[in-house]
């Protein structure tokens, strides 16, 4: 029988230094330095998909993706801001207490008003009145910035739609069709300030808004808005929008994303996995593809694995997560 040296943690309490050190590389999914181009390299397009995305593209549409948990739905952002070299996906995660003003800009009145307060009192050099930097306190939201680029799209992910509050798509749809949005901050102090440089998500640099508070769209970036059919969506969100369901990926798509992941090595392991993964599938268990991926990657890496080993740890990570 194989010994157990593939567990780092044996549970004896006994201090083991270097047990740490016989983990191998984090697998692609989980190496947050590349997290981007890796979910982009690795993303398979389903069937159908690629015409629709062209579709948005040349529309200038918001693309809804509809589909299971784990079918892909946000990586597809991530491929199409790699294949295009449209810079960074502009991610907007949204929840029950999400607004549409979360996902164009955040004005920060506490940090100016103290800002303020340590000016008056001496904390900080009142002659550089940093409280009256309008800009310093404003940050455009992913939608925001990139209604600020004027020159190529920008691609913003809008994730999970159907957790919103009821009226924010319907909000969300003002914004998208007139293709402008208004920073009343700015609006508001227009006779004291020409011009504002405020933050943009996910770089340091700073752009210029005018006095009028008015961002305009020049370049309507790539907008995938995903859902997990958890709510209906209003009918006339619905009308403008683009939409593609991606269905879960059968046999030959899921051996073509596990070798995108991780190589052709093992191949009697995958065939065995992928066997069992689509028969639980076929008995109503809703599975999602990166738990074939999760369960692969450890049966694998566990060289000196038992086989009684590798079916409870399957067992443990092919865990249905609900059934349909």
């Amino acid at each position: 029988m194989a010994d157990a040296s593939w567990k780092v943690y044996t549970g004896e309490g006994k201090v083991d230094q270097s047990a740490i050190d016989r983990l191998p590389k984090a697998p692609p999914w989980r190496r947050f330095e590349e997290f981007g181009s890796a979910r982009a390299q690795t993303f398979q397009a389903p069937e159908g998909i690629v015409d629709v995305v062209n579709a948005a593209l040349y529309l200038r549409r918001p693309l809804l993706i509809t589909g299971d948990p784990g079918t892909g739905k946000s990586s597809l952002a991530y491929a199409v801001a790699h294949d295009l070299a449209l810079g960074p996906v502009l991610t907007w995660h949204i929840n029950s207490r999400s607004s549409l003003q979360d996902g164009l800009y955040q004005y920060d009145a506490i940090a100016r008003l103290r800002m303020a307060n340590l000016e008056r009192t001496g904390g900080l050099d009142p002659s550089k009145r940093q409280s009256e930097d309008l800009g310093r306190f404003i940050k455009l939201g992913a939608l925001g910035t990139a209604f600020t680029a004027t020159d190529r799209p920008r691609v913003v992910l809008i994730d999970e739609i159907d957790k919103s509050d009821i009226d924010l798509p319907n909000d969300l749809l003002h914004v998208l069709e007139n293709g402008t949005f208004d920073i009343a901050e700015i609006a508001r102090e227009a006779d004291q300030k020409a011009r504002v440089k405020v933050a943009v998500t996910g770089s340091r640099e700073r752009v210029e808004i005018d006095e009028s508070g008015e961002v305009r769209c020049a370049v309507f970036p790539f907008i995938a808005i995903t859902s997990n059919g958890e709510r209906d969506l209003p009918p006339a969100f619905l009308r403008r929008c683009l939409r593609v369901d991606i269905a879960p990926p059968k046999l030959e798509e899921l051996r073509a994303i596990v070798r995108a992941h991780l190589g052709t090595d093992q191949t009697d392991v995958l065939e065995g996995l992928l066997t069992s993964f689509v028969n639980r599938r076929s008995k109503g268990a809703l599975l999602a593809t990166d738990q074939l991926l999760n369960t692969f990657f450890l049966v694998t890496r566990g060289a000196s694995m038992t086989s009684e080993e590798r079916a409870l740890l399957e067992n443990i990570l092919l865990r249905e997560l609900a059934t349909r």
